[in-house]
């Protein structure tokens, strides 16, 4: 078991900020103000990212024990909880990756992120819309997706509404305790609407990877401005301008902060794998050898460090990393600071830069 531990400082729980202590082992315990605790020391819920494909030189879909580096790396920076990322890919792959994430599912690090399931990112999404995807995409089937999801949880699943039947899939999908999220797709702002109206949940990357706002012609990003309640969104300052990001948050009561990472997250520039392909680290960014974007470098902390740059005040920004991610899973013992929540938890110092990360009450080495 877990030994109780205490932390003094300004902690944000969901009644607002106190300036006390928090006490927990596994679970949170007590919180209760303290006269003359630190506003230095920042206590925030733990980071919850839902979207990971990699981190320290590895890419989930080399399969076997990789999950496990990329959960590891990832608590370093503040994330607690995660979800593996699949990419599109021939099913035997797909197949090989979710496999190896189902092993570090049932045993999991203790000095790691916890890895809460699977999203699914392809291959239900459109071949005019595949980003950083490689061109093996296909229509979905209930079957087909059975399948996969007895290998391992899937939490989330993007697929491109306008394909086949995939409409008419999602209230199936619900059943199954899956998010549909759309994304990847060519479809118009009617597809969109039909697909939420079906019970699709959520967007993935907001902007990035579907049609867009244009006045005339409002696509699924259009579709999400104008109905949604959630939707991840890549906050790095490249994939999504600030005054798009902005936009965005005037619009969608819980837009939650995602990284997208990929193998190069944590490493110096250079090489790295994205599922099949190769992708080229430079200066922070991660791109194909066309120059397109491919996935991000990005950390919740800097995510996290970024909202508050584009305006967000420090609750606001941690509720995008934490609670809203959490809310939409339907968890309702992470991204909290309460009694009885899960000890996940992020110390900030008064620059926002990670001192402290706890996984369940658990001490993340951050060397």
């Amino acid at each position: 078991m877990t030994e109780l531990r205490a932390l003094q400082g300004r902690i944000l729980t969901p009644d607002g900020w106190r300036r006390g202590r928090i006490e927990f082992d596994g679970r949170i315990r007590a919180i209760e103000d303290v006269a003359g605790a630190s506003d230095e020391c920042i206590v925030l819920p733990g980071f919850i990212d839902l979207h990971v494909h990699g981190a320290a030189g590895v890419d989930l879909m080399q399969g076997g024990e990789v999950a496990r580096t990329i959960a590891r790396a990832h608590a370093r920076y503040g994330t607690t909880a995660l979800l593996g990322t699949t990419m599109t890919a021939a099913e035997d792959d797909i197949v090989a990756a979710l496999r190896g994430l189902a092993q570090v599912i049932a045993a999991p690090d203790a000095d790691a992120a916890q890895i809460l399931g699977v999203h699914l990112e392809g291959p239900f999404i459109s071949p005019h819309r595949l980003g950083a995807q490689p061109p093996l995409t296909v229509e979905a089937t209930l079957e087909s997706v059975r399948r996969l999801h007895a290998l391992a949880p899937i939490r989330v699943l993007t697929l491109a509404p306008e394909i086949g039947r995939h409409t008419e899939l999602i209230p199936a999908l619900c059943a199954l305790g899956i998010r549909v999220q759309l994304g990847h797709s060519a479809g118009t702002y009617e597809e969109g609407l039909a697909a939420l109206r079906a019970g699709a949940s959520g967007f993935t990357h907001l902007f990035n990877g579907m049609t867009g706002v244009d006045h005339y012609k409002p696509g699924i990003a259009a579709a999400a401005l104008a109905h949604a309640e959630y939707a991840e969104l890549i906050p790095d300052l490249q994939h999504v301008h600030p005054g798009a990001i902005r936009l965005a948050l005037r619009a969608i009561p819980r837009l939650y902060a995602v990284t997208d990472a990929t193998a190069a997250t944590g490493m110096p520039d250079g090489e790295y794998a994205l599922g099949s392909q190769r992708v080229h680290k430079c200066l922070g960014c991660v791109r194909l050898a066309t120059g397109s974007l491919a996935g991000s470098a990005l950390t919740m902390d800097q995510a996290l460090r970024n909202l508050v740059d584009v305006g967000l005040d420090l609750a606001d920004a941690s509720r995008r990393v934490s609670a809203f991610p959490a809310q939409y899973l339907g968890l309702s013992d992470r991204g909290r600071l309460e009694p009885g929540a899960w000890a996940d938890i992020v110390v900030l110092d008064s620059q926002l830069r990670v001192a402290q990360v706890h996984v369940a009450g658990r001490s993340i080495d951050l060397s």
